[in-house]
């Protein structure tokens, strides 16, 4: 448990019944609250080119199946299905490039 003291920078810490006096920096302040991923996108984990695409639309696929290809770096990186499901929709084509963390594929 997390609470301010007088100060803004000064904060206490409660960890097994112990109270704990520290400062924390702006940066941790202003840092973004973690949120878990969502399952049913698949996002390109480096930037690269779509070299193939082996589901579209409506597709049902299951676990480990071909989804397409991803180029980056001189190396063709082949994107699986993680888990079973219908594809809702495909945000990309042959030959499109995609930024780091841009959706490729969505699930329904």
């Amino acid at each position: 448990m997390i609470t301010d003291d007088q100060s803004s920078q000064m904060r206490s810490i409660m960890l097994d019944d112990v109270r704990y006096r520290t400062t924390f920096t702006r940066k941790h302040a202003e840092k973004k609250p973690y949120s878990p991923p969502n399952l049913k996108l698949i996002k390109a984990f480096i930037p690269g080119t779509i070299r193939a695409v082996y589901v579209k639309k409506g597709s049902k696929v299951k676990a480990q199946d071909k989804l397409l290809i991803l180029e980056a770096m001189k190396m063709n990186n082949i994107i699986l299905a993680h888990i079973d499901g219908v594809i809702k929709e495909v945000h990309v084509t042959i030959g499109s490039t995609v930024p780091n963390h841009g959706v490729l594929i969505e699930y329904e």
